[in-house]
C-alpha cells in the first residue's frame, strides 16, 4: 500500500491493518502495532491519540487503497457488466492464492469483533463496506437492465448477497485454515450470477 503522508504513519497504518487482519482488534496493542511497523511509540502517539483512532485512520487508508485495486482491474475493461461481475467474482476467487490474512477483509474482521462495542469503528466498516456493494451495483444495475428487465429483486439485494457470500467465505476460511474453502463458495456465487444474468440462447433460423 501507498500513500502521500509522513512515512512514520503510513507504516504505522499499514502495520495495523496486518496485525489486525493476523490477530483481530481486541488481541492487538500498540506495542504490537510499533513492533511490526518498526516505529517507536512516541511516534505512534505523536500521531495518533489511540489504538481506535489509528484504526479508523486505518479503515480509511484501507478504503482509498482496495477502492483503487478494483478500479484499476482489467475485468473494468469488459464491455458487457454482466462479464464484468463474473470476472469480478474470478478476480476476489485470484486472490485465494495467499495467506489467509492477506485476503481477508479488515472491515469484516472488524465489524464482527466491534460492532457492539465501538460504535465508531462499526460506522466506519458499514460505510466502507456499502461504498464498495454500491460500486457493484452499478453493473448489477446494468446487467439486470439487459439480461433480467422484469426481475422482481432488488439491485441493492443482489451487491450484498454478493459481499455475504464473499465475508462469510472469509470466515469459514479462517476456521478451517483452508482457502479452498472460500474458492468452493465462490464457484457457486458464479454460478449463481451466471444463471442471474443468463444470456438469450440465440434461436437457429
Amino acid at each position: 500500500m501507498s500513500d502521500v503522508q509522513h512515512p512514520s504513519r503510513l507504516k504505522l497504518l499499514e502495520a495495523a491493518i496486518g496485525v489486525i487482519r493476523a490477530k483481530g482488534y481486541t488481541a492487538t496493542t500498540v506495542d504490537d502495532i510499533c513492533a511490526a511497523s518498526g516505529v517507536s511509540k512516541g511516534s505512534f502517539f505523536h500521531h495518533f491519540k489511540s489504538k481506535e483512532d489509528l484504526v479508523l485512520a486505518a479503515v480509511d487508508h484501507w478504503n482509498r487503497f482496495t477502492g483503487s485495486i478494483f478500479e484499476s482491474a482489467p475485468y473494468q475493461a469488459l464491455p458487457d457488466p454482466r462479464d464484468r461481475l463474473l470476472a469480478y467474482v474470478d478476480f476476489r476467487t485470484d486472490i485465494l492464492d495467499r495467506d489467509v490474512q492477506e485476503f481477508t477483509c479488515l472491515l469484516g474482521t472488524l465489524v464482527q469483533e466491534t460492532y457492539a462495542t465501538h460504535p465508531a469503528l462499526r460506522e466506519a466498516c458499514d460505510l466502507g463496506m456499502t461504498g464498495h456493494i454500491e460500486v457493484l451495483m452499478r453493473d448489477i444495475e446494468a446487467a439486470k437492465a439487459l439480461y433480467a428487465p422484469d426481475a422482481t429483486w432488488t439491485v441493492a439485494s443482489v451487491g450484498y448477497f454478493m459481499q455475504s457470500v464473499l465475508q462469510g467465505a472469509f470466515i469459514y476460511a479462517k476456521a478451517k485454515q483452508d482457502p479452498d474453502i472460500a474458492r468452493g463458495s465462490l464457484r457457486h456465487l458464479r454460478a449463481y450470477l451466471d444463471h442471474l444474468f443468463s444470456k438469450p440462447v440465440s434461436k437457429e433460423e
